[in-house]
């Protein structure tokens, strides 16, 4: 990928990038994760039966032990417990539900085998939406953090995926480039 570039103006505006198939295959592998991460997530949710009465959704009231879904699924309240269960319990479907739209939506729009893509405005905030939940799940992963050097020595087992790293940053941020010289 050789970054985002402006088409158009106002409404007719689209972001057009092109990949190759192998970033096409990575992005593709990796959204993929974190959807399986989060439908696992919304299905160990414990039956709620006034919710099934009243038809609100409700989730899990508890945090993910998992270090790489508590950082997709942050805490609501930090401060009070109870409230912080009590706004997870509300809030955390359509959460999960927002992040699934927007990896559904960069799904839709990558080609098979790699080739071009053209984006809306809507669809390129989808992008960055899914585009930062992948950073955030591998980032976590990978333990990367403001003291990391952007090289690691070859032996430790986390240099091959610091490249993938660096290439969504570069994808995100070409698109948040792109995405702010659209005007309306």
């Amino acid at each position: 990928m050789n970054g985002w570039k402006r088409s158009g103006r106002g409404a007719k505006a689209r972001l057009v990038a092109t990949m190759e198939p192998q970033e096409v295959v990575v992005l593709r592998g990796l959204i993929g994760e974190v959807r399986d991460m989060l439908a696992a997530r919304t299905a160990e949710t414990p039956a709620d039966e006034l919710a099934e009465l009243t038809g609100i959704r409700t989730g899990s009231s508890v945090p993910p032990e998992d270090k790489v879904l508590a950082r997709l699924l942050p805490e609501f309240s930090r401060d009070d417990p109870a409230l912080a269960g009590a706004l997870r319990s509300l809030h955390e479907p359509a959460l999960i539900e927002a992040k699934e739209g927007a990896a559904v939506a960069v799904l839709d729009t990558l080609p098979d085998g790699g080739g071009r893509i053209e984006l809306t405005v809507e669809q390129a905030d989808a992008w960055l939406a899914a585009l930062n939940d992948v950073r955030l799940a591998l980032g976590t992963a990978l333990d990367i953090d403001d003291d990391m050097p952007d090289d690691l020595p070859e032996d430790d087992p986390r240099t091959a995926h610091l490249g993938v790293y660096h290439w969504l940053t570069f994808v995100q941020d070409a698109l948040v480039q792109s995405r702010l010289q659209v005007k309306f």
